[in-house]
């Protein structure tokens, strides 16, 4: 690891049974400087405000309610064996980690609380010589550590912490502002995200991330354990305090491309992170003239794909109970197509797309030599109750075909069922692919995964493109799959030869199981599973490292 590199980690003090790196130069940021008294005070006064000044909670944000079945935290683990095997493990996970994040509150809050808010938490199963060892380990952000030396939940949240009222918003307001001027917390130098949403591979090094905040560095030790190594800005010479949670790697080039959205114009910025993990000058995009919030977006060969949904925010909500993050039915969504290597705007080209809110972006690619763009999203149809509960913002999987030239689009529903969590092969990642797996989405819990062939879509009727299909048994669950190709190394490999793996859920046993399912099954048969020694909470997303991306991201 280079000096450069080096100097863009800060990083805080970690867990009591986290292994520290003492190979590593970092900075470490001071204990904040506390007065017991004060303290004490704060604490009284957010609890005054969650006994008597908040309204009455909404399921949605009620603690007692969001956190509970599968939904409650649970503790770290240290590297533990795993001594159940179903089936025969397949060769081409030997010797890597399959790692997903997700929010795992270290405190549960009196107050008002969003399932989208909790501490990123990291489960990892690593395999070795066929055999398995499980862990899961927070990540030490700032918020998670100022928090866990006061002993209690403090930082706020935009999902929640100001939909208590008009006078609990305002309380809470003058409370954080106290809690910084105190310095309780420093979000300005040190952010405040949870680093709870996904994971990536970015110039080879292994980062958790949230879309509030920058990416958080982590490593995998030979041991099978994670460590956090810091807060990370890719050297950036200019301000910088957040990114999105889904960064796009060229698998060629080994550049990432991200965009930044914040509350002050411009509203949003998309860059590129060169193959040397340095960020470019970013391009401010100032055809969005009202702060928006975005989660993913989507690359190709010649462009990047912006959408500019209905969901959008106000920071001015706060002072009128409200959360900041709305939706706004009058908008009429779009999508912006950008040069991926551009140097400004100039050439940027907004395509009306009415009532399309994509959440997560599954893939896009050129055709006609850049004339035309193909984009594969989830969209949230009743974007309303998107906040409350992703169940229930009938999510449908779409291909949307736009004409850049001629500034139209045409979109088409891929199946029946609500979807989300799409995945593709990764090796076909901004190019044509054929084969999705998604999610099918149920009341509060996933209730299957299926199989799309793209190359069913009929464009003049429509139709359903599932190929392949499992139901989970009753009272069990299952997160993201990701695909593991058989043979990754091997250019003549079919696209759908290899395996999708998830971490699963049995309520009715309590059992939490990594799987490990057939891709080219008609019924995504499980041919593997690990029985974990630790309940699996839901979660969100994940990625697989070979042992080659395991030795090559490693800091010793």
């Amino acid at each position: 690891m280079n000096m450069a590199a080096k100097s863009s980690f800060t990083t805080f003090h970690h867990h009591k049974n986290t292994p520290t790196n003492t190979n590593q130069t970092i900075k470490i940021n001071p204990k904040p400087s506390k007065t017991p008294l004060l303290a004490i005070i704060f604490t009284t006064l957010e609890n005054f405000i969650c006994d008597f000044i908040d309204l009455p909670l909404h399921p949605s944000l009620d603690p007692k309610h969001v956190l509970s079945g599968n939904f409650a935290p649970v503790e770290e683990l240290p590297p533990t064996a795993c001594n159940a095997v179903e089936g025969s493990l397949p060769s081409c996970l030997d010797g890597g980690a399959y790692i997903r994040n997700g929010p795992n509150p270290q405190f549960i809050t009196k107050g008002p609380y969003h399932f989208f808010e909790g501490d990123g938490m990291l489960h990892m199963i690593k395999f070795c010589g066929g055999k398995a060892t499980f862990c899961c380990r927070y990540v030490n952000t700032h918020k998670y550590t100022v928090e866990r030396e006061m002993g209690h939940r403090f930082v706020p949240s935009i999902f929640s912490s100001f939909s208590g009222g008009l006078l609990a918003s305002i309380s809470r307001f003058l409370l954080t502002t106290a809690r910084i001027l105190a310095g309780h917390f420093d979000p300005i130098n040190h952010g405040f995200g949870t680093a709870n949403t996904s994971l990536a591979l970015i110039s080879g090094r292994l980062f958790a991330l949230c879309e509030s905040d920058l990416p958080y560095a982590v490593n995998v030790t030979a041991e099978g354990d994670i460590t956090t190594l810091g807060r990370h800005d890719f050297g950036a010479s200019e301000p910088f305090s957040r990114m999105t949670a889904h960064p796009k790697v060229d698998g060629v080039t080994g550049e990432a491309f991200a965009y930044e959205y914040g509350s002050s114009p411009p509203f949003l910025t998309y860059f590129r992170i060169d193959s040397n993990g340095r960020k470019n000058k970013s391009v401010p995009i100032y055809s969005v003239e009202k702060p928006i919030s975005i989660h993913d977006f989507a690359v190709t060969d010649k462009y990047a794909v912006i959408p500019d949904m209905q969901i959008v925010v106000n920071p001015w909500s706060i002072l009128r109970g409200r959360s900041p993050v709305g939706v706004d039915r009058e908008k009429v969504a779009r999508l912006g197509v950008i040069p991926r290597y551009a140097e400004d705007e100039e050439e940027m080209v907004w395509i009306e797309a009415p009532g399309f809110n994509p959440l997560h972006c599954v893939n896009a690619w050129d055709q006609d030599g850049g004339d035309t763009v193909c984009v594969v999203a989830t969209n949230a149809v009743a974007v309303d109750r998107l906040l409350e509960n992703i169940d229930c913002a009938e999510m449908t999987m779409e291909m949307v075909v736009m004409n850049v030239k001629a500034k139209t689009a045409e979109r088409h529903r891929l199946c029946n069922e609500f979807l989300e969590f799409g995945v593709i092969n990764p090796a076909y990642a901004a190019n044509k692919n054929r084969y999705i797996y998604a999610v099918i989405l149920g009341e509060k819990r996933s209730v299957g995964v299926v199989k799309l062939d793209l190359s069913l879509l009929n464009k003049e009727v429509g139709g359903d493109c599932t190929v392949a299909c499992r139901r989970f048994e009753p009272g069990c669950h299952g997160g993201e799959p990701f695909f593991v190709a058989r043979e990754p190394n091997n250019p003549a490999a079919e696209e759908d030869d290899g395996y999708l793996v998830a971490y699963f859920h049995y309520g009715n046993t309590q059992e939490s199981k990594f799987v490990v399912m057939d891709a080219k099954s008609p019924t995504l048969e499980i041919i593997a599973a690990v029985k974990l020694p630790q309940r699996m909470p839901m979660g969100f997303h994940g990625l697989f490292m070979s042992e080659a991306d395991l030795i090559n991201s490693c800091i010793k």
